[in-house]
């Protein structure tokens, strides 16, 4: 089941979740019931996405696990149903609001598996997805928003949206190969290395424009700048023509970005 459900991203979702709750002022409980509820949502999409396509992934070395035998489609049915019933049941309840939220999710992963992936749209589920997750996460500690979010969320959009053509990238000689138009293979690679980085260096450049604002501690000034750091290492790898180094770039920047988002927001905590 951990290979169905795609641990490294829905953890990663998770863990920024959690952070996010207790920068808001949420208790250690509130934070890991959020964690869990958000990993659990993006394990039921993962979990869709291997139904999806399991009939592309049939004979794919190291298999999958459907085509593979290890989970059979009516198992992953199966999961799917309870990881939505799982994550909708550990969202707070502070309203119908968080409840939407978590549809929400599932309606935009929902729309990569079914509609999005592998066409040159796939990276719009990214862009509207990854802001949901520290709203997910701040709003169910807290009820409510601070106005920091305004720069948070196109912050979000375009990193999110340079992470979805970093993911297509690690698939991009495959898909050229089957014929699959991703957005990685509509713009070729160099193209597509351009994309992302400039997506990427704009959403650094927003958030860079708040940096020494009063609020602004060592340990902000470090988890921004590791961060940034680390994206940019992502992008230097995902340079490389090979499969392995453009999944390592796309992982590292999905790192990287987690790491300065958390460090941003706690600077920002203190005009909240």
């Amino acid at each position: 089941m951990v290979r169905l459900v795609h641990p490294f991203p829905s953890i990663l979702d998770g863990l920024v979740v959690a952070a996010v709750a207790l920068l808001a002022g949420g208790g250690p409980v509130v934070a890991v019931r959020l964690a869990a509820s958000m990993t659990a949502l993006q394990f039921a999409i993962g979990a869709l996405n291997d139904i999806v396509d399991a009939r592309a992934d049939a004979g794919r070395v190291p298999a999958k696990p459907i085509p593979g035998g290890l989970v059979t489609a009516a198992g992953a049915r199966l999961a799917v149903v309870l990881f939505v019933a799982i994550g909708l049941g550990l969202a707070p309840p502070i309203g119908p609001w968080m409840l939407l939220l978590g549809l929400l999710g599932l309606a935009i992963g929902f729309a990569y598996d079914l509609v999005a992936k592998g066409t040159p749209w796939s990276w719009l589920p990214f862009a509207i997805g990854i802001p949901l997750l520290p709203v997910y996460g701040w709003f169910g500690a807290s009820g409510a928003l601070p106005s920091f979010f305004a720069a948070l969320v196109p912050m979000a959009v375009l990193a999110g949206a340079a992470l979805a053509i970093a993911n297509a990238r690690a698939d991009l000689d495959a898909d050229v190969r089957v014929g699959t138009r991703s957005v990685a293979t509509m713009l070729g690679p160099d193209r597509s290395w351009w994309a992302d980085a400039v997506l990427m260096t704009a959403a650094i450049v927003i958030g860079v424009a708040f940096i020494g604002r009063s609020g602004w501690g060592v340990p902000s000034y470090a988890l921004v700048g590791a961060g940034i750091a680390i994206v940019l290492a992502g992008l230097a790898l995902g340079r490389r023509h090979d499969r392995r180094a453009r999944t390592r770039a796309w992982e590292a920047q999905a790192v990287g970005a987690a790491i300065a988002a958390v460090g941003w927001i706690a600077a920002m905590t203190a005009f909240a």
